[in-house]
């Protein structure tokens, strides 16, 4: 018999976990099916990789990240730890809850280059379009290797969508703003916070990326930041330079005008209004349509597309876990496709989402919301081998992260947690998050070590 075919859509870290859970089967002394993963850039990581392109790639592709320059973590990464491979097996050594983005990179690609999962990904190729055969209960994928300019197609038993939600922008219309005389642009396109030294910014969201983007730019010399929310505020007490306002109603020329009445004059307008569920690469009966939120419509346990489960969708949830929520769904994925763990029919599927649904409608809270999602990863985890790890001890630390943001955002990345993986308490990082305006892997790894030192580490990084 041959073996079955699976289709793996993006190589960034849902569709990495997802080639780790096959290749982890397959250390086990199983064998499983013959696995592809398509990724359009020519690297993986998809939203982790940084680039100072915004709009196309190299390739005039529509590019996917949203990654821009100075970014830190903004939870803790013992909450997103993998739980078989540690930050103490990767760097050797304790570091800091709150790395740059240039470290979580690093730790993301240890773990993928330990288990030798490059020959399953097919870079600088993009899916083009996908249909599904009832008779032969395969799906066709139309792709194209940009690299050479070549259109060809594959047939597989299972795809396994894992594109990410974060790449096609939400933007919404506000009158005027075509005549506002300052730059404007979505966060998608933010790369960075240097340009807005000295400016009176204007950021429309109340999301997680509202906040970042406005603490990175107040901490990287904007004259003033204001942040406009739809429906309710942020909430966290804000420093002098930083504020909240109402809904955004309108512009006149440089004049922004609120709800409440207010208006004020702007430099510059950063859009942090969210993204939009995007799969041009499916027909309407495939493809996922929601909102962000912690338990999208149509995916049983958050993963099985009910109408057709050989179709599976990855981390499409609205996320506090992150990594360990997408290795888990992966193990579970992986368990299904090599008939170790059997789906119900599709009516139970039905009735098991709507039970999540209403769960998910009752919960108006963020620590609501975080338990909410715990219980979601404790249930993958009762159905997969995936490692344990101590979901409770999570839930505790991001509960004290947001009591943390509320205390003081400007310093929370200063505080210190412990892994569930191996008890590890995470170092004090050399500088103040404030104060530490450098997000290189070698400034972050090496800071107090000498000049001739921290050259010989760096080539052996780069090794």
């Amino acid at each position: 018999m041959n073996k079955k075919r699976v289709g793996i859509i993006g190589a960034g870290p849902s569709g990495l976990a997802q080639l780790r859970a096959f290749e982890a089967a397959k250390n086990e002394g199983h064998d499983g099916p013959e696995v592809v993963c398509f990724e359009k850039q020519s690297n993986w990581g998809e939203m982790w990789n940084y680039s100072w392109r915004t709009g196309v790639g190299q390739y005039g592709e529509p590019i996917h990240g949203s990654m821009y320059k100075y970014l830190w973590s903004n939870g803790p990464k013992e909450c997103l730890e993998f739980s078989d491979y540690s930050f103490d097996e990767h760097f050797k050594k304790p570091i800091s809850s709150y790395p740059p983005r240039p470290v979580l990179f690093d730790y993301i690609q240890g773990r993928i280059k330990k288990n030798n999962v490059r020959d399953y990904i097919r870079f600088d190729t993009t899916v083009r379009w996908v249909s599904f055969d009832e008779e032969t209960q395969k799906f066709t994928v139309v792709l194209d290797n940009l690299k050479i300019d070549k259109t060809y197609s594959e047939e597989f038993d299972y795809l396994v969508v894992a594109s990410g939600h974060f790449s096609t922008p939400n933007m919404p219309y506000f009158k005027g703003i075509e005549h506002f005389p300052g730059q404007v642009m979505h966060a998608h396109d933010f790369r960075g916070a240097d340009q807005f030294k000295d400016l009176n910014l204007l950021i429309v969201g109340s999301s997680y990326s509202a906040e970042d983007i406005g603490v990175q730019c107040y901490k990287h010399g904007a004259k003033s930041v204001t942040l406009s929310y739809r429906s309710s505020p942020i909430g966290v007490a804000w420093p002098e330079g930083i504020k909240e306002v109402p809904l955004l109603t309108h512009f006149e020329n440089d004049t922004a005008f609120f709800k409440d009445g207010t208006s004020e004059k702007y430099d510059a307008v950063v859009l942090c209004t969210g993204y939009q569920h995007k799969f041009p690469f499916l027909p309407d009966e495939m493809r996922l349509k929601t909102k962000n939120n912690l338990y999208p419509d149509h995916l049983y346990k958050g993963i099985f597309f009910n109408e057709l489960p050989r179709l599976i969708y990855l981390g499409m949830q609205d996320q506090y876990y992150t990594f360990n929520m997408f290795d888990a769904q992966a193990w579970v994925s992986r368990d299904c496709i090599m008939g170790k763990y059997e789906l119900p029919s599709k009516e139970e599927r039905r009735l098991d989402i709507n039970k999540w649904l209403a769960e998910n409608e009752a919960h108006t809270s963020n620590e609501a919301h975080v338990d909410f999602q715990t219980a979601y990863i404790k249930e993958l985890l009762s159905l997969s081998n995936y490692p344990n790890f101590n979901v409770e001890k999570v839930a505790e630390m991001f509960k004290e992260w947001l009591k943390d943001k509320e205390e003081n955002i400007l310093t929370y990345r200063d505080k210190s947690f412990k892994s569930v993986v191996t008890g590890t308490q995470a170092e004090i990082h050399h500088t103040e998050w404030m104060d530490e305006l450098n997000d290189t892997k070698e400034r972050y790894l090496y800071q107090e070590e000498s000049e001739e030192s921290l050259a010989d580490k760096v080539k052996v990084s780069a090794i």
